[in-house]
């Protein structure tokens, strides 16, 4: 008879592959970082000439509500005048309930504009508090396929322009408001 034998079998260790694996992953993730390092784009912001404020940066809350209102209602204010033959008043447009010409808590919180026509091409938004909001001009080009053209003013002793040429707007410290939309525009972090 024979005497029985013994064979002891060890496990695999896990020890090679779970290194492998992690030499993988740092391979992948130095691969992905410089062709994100190497495809990156920087995003600096364009700058805006000096008698012009950037919608996004330069303007506060509140006056970047009434810059957008602004810009909505442009386009049923160029409605109403291709019906009506003139441009419609800013009494017109409160009874129709445009923001920002309607009174109502926004406007009130926005600065409590008072709006009014100082040629027949432009529409005036004297501020009550320049502490929140300055005062709006949105002067109404002929073209209806025209950019808007917005304007703003913090000055708290201001009155109603006379002369709406960009020269004398920007020698009465008026600043036209441009928007500028590029890749940046969600990305801008300010500390």
């Amino acid at each position: 008879m024979s005497t029985p034998t013994t064979q002891i079998v060890r496990p695999a260790g896990a020890g090679h592959e779970t290194l492998n694996v992690l030499l993988l992953c740092l391979l992948i993730l130095a691969l992905a970082g410089s062709v994100v390092a190497w495809r990156g784009v920087s995003h600096e912001p364009e700058p805006v000439a000096s008698n012009q404020l950037d919608a996004r940066r330069d303007l506060s809350a509140a006056e970047q509500g009434i810059y957008a209102d602004l810009r909505v209602t442009l386009d049923e204010i160029r409605l109403l005048r291709e019906e009506q033959k003139t441009l419609p008043t800013p009494q017109n447009l409160a009874d129709e309930g445009f923001a920002p010409f309607a009174q109502d808590a926004s406007s009130v919180a926005r600065g409590g504009h008072a709006w009014q026509m100082p040629s027949d091409a432009a529409y005036f938004g004297h501020s009550q508090t320049p502490s929140i909001a300055g005062s709006f001009l949105m002067r109404v080009s002929a073209d209806d396929q025209a950019a808007p053209d917005i304007w703003v003013n913090r000055d708290a002793a201001l009155t109603a322009p006379r002369e709406l040429t960009d020269a004398a707007l920007a020698a009465a410290g008026w600043k036209q408001i441009v928007a500028q939309y590029d890749a940046g525009v969600t990305r801008e972090h300010r500390h």
